[in-house]
């Protein structure tokens, strides 16, 4: 069998092993602990933010900022409808309706014209949305500016999901850091992982009740005591670890990601209908995957028989994300589209995109996909 090539697997640097060994040593295994006051604090300094709480996946922190901002049964809450599940599922947690909203085609994020269409129509029906869940997808930011401005205009809190986009910058700002809460997530194909794990980026006032919700919201007491419901979500003290050690190459993650993306982008630039994901001015993508699309009119050929020819050589690449309006799950749910999100579904693909890929791997990849046309 031939080699495989994952889509984005972990990449260790030797890093984490000092602080997993400290965390031994000490018997300090259990949640809670150095490493996760450690992790905490290494990230706000790399954010330029004040404050943020360690948890088990970024779906755990979208959940406590929908908790926090009041968010229950019979709510409304906008969201990016071009996104993985985890960014919408924990709507549903709180029994609260989504709404999903459609794409733009300048960086495949929310469209900001067709937010503030939906925004009105849901006021003049009397349910003000509660809240947006912003995505930054594959690591390009949205139209932060336009997207700011509508909310702040309305009034709605914006819970700004860079699970995809660490690293990423908007006008030289990195993004999670310009909402009400920023979500990342540490997943083991992200740029960094912790082998699972998310954070929460926002106020003191909000992480301190982000924390105490999330060790199982124990009262102050000598015996355990809960006046409200709580959840076993805070970090474990061996894997915040593995992300201090992991934090230490980020921004080479980075580069090589965007140099994995420039190889590729290059190298498919002549064959027609292939576009690969834009960025906008002003911004920096960290490239966490690199996505393209084929026009099946111009390239003679479609993402699916690429896709398949990539199975054949065992080598692991995967369609855009299906937009959650499109989900059976979802079905249901209210929806303002453009058409946007489906076409590019029905077009993308992603292509590995390890950082510790090397020259061979991205020569074999291109020559399968080349060979397709």
């Amino acid at each position: 069998m031939k080699k495989k090539l994952w889509l984005s697997p972990p990449h260790m640097n030797g890093e984490e092993l000092k602080y997993i060994h400290e965390a031994f040593e000490s018997n300090w295994v259990a949640p809670l602990g150095p490493n996760v006051d450690g992790f905490e604090k290494e990230m706000c300094a790399y954010l330029g933010t004040g404050h943020a709480a360690a948890v088990v996946s970024g779906t755990a922190a979208i959940h406590l900022a929908l908790i926090i901002l009041d968010v229950s049964e019979g709510d409304e809450v906008l969201c990016q409808s071009f996104t993985f599940s985890g960014s919408a599922n924990p709507i549903a947690y709180q029994q609260a309706a989504p709404v999903f909203i459609d794409s733009e085609t300048d960086s495949w994020n929310i469209d900001p014209q067709l937010l503030e269409q939906a925004i009105k129509d849901r006021i003049n029906k009397g349910k003000k949305p509660k809240a947006l869940i912003l995505v930054h997808l594959y690591g390009q930011p949205a139209k932060l500016d336009e997207i700011t401005q509508i909310c702040n205009q309305y009034e709605i809190p914006i819970i700004e999901d860079a699970a995809e986009a660490l690293g990423s910058l908007y006008k030289n700002i990195p993004v999670g850091t310009f909402g009400r809460f920023g979500i990342l997530s540490f997943n083991g194909n992200k740029i960094i992982t912790t082998s699972g794990g998310g954070m929460l980026i926002s106020s003191e006032k909000n992480i301190k009740e982000a924390r105490f919700l999330s060790t199982q919201a124990q009262d102050e007491a000598p015996h355990y005591q809960h006046s409200q419901i709580g959840y076993n979500y805070r970090m474990s003290n061996i894997i915040a670890g593995i992300g201090r050690g992991q934090l230490k190459s980020l921004d080479k993650r980075v580069e090589r990601k965007r140099e994995i993306f420039d190889y590729y982008k290059e190298e498919l630039k002549q064959l027609p209908g292939v576009q690969s994901q834009p960025e906008l001015p002003n911004t920096k993508s960290n490239r966490w995957l690199t996505t393209l699309t084929i026009d099946p009119t111009l390239a003679g050929t479609d993402r699916e028989k690429i896709r398949l020819s990539f199975v054949a050589e065992n080598i692991d690449t995967r369609p855009l994300w299906k937009p959650m309006h499109l989900q059976p799950v979802f079905k249901d749910a209210i929806k303002y589209e453009n058409g946007v999100s489906e076409k590019l579904f029905n077009n993308g693909l992603c292509l590995p995109s390890g950082t510790a890929m090397t020259e061979a791997d991205l020569n074999r990849v291109v020559k399968i996909f080349k060979s397709n046309f």
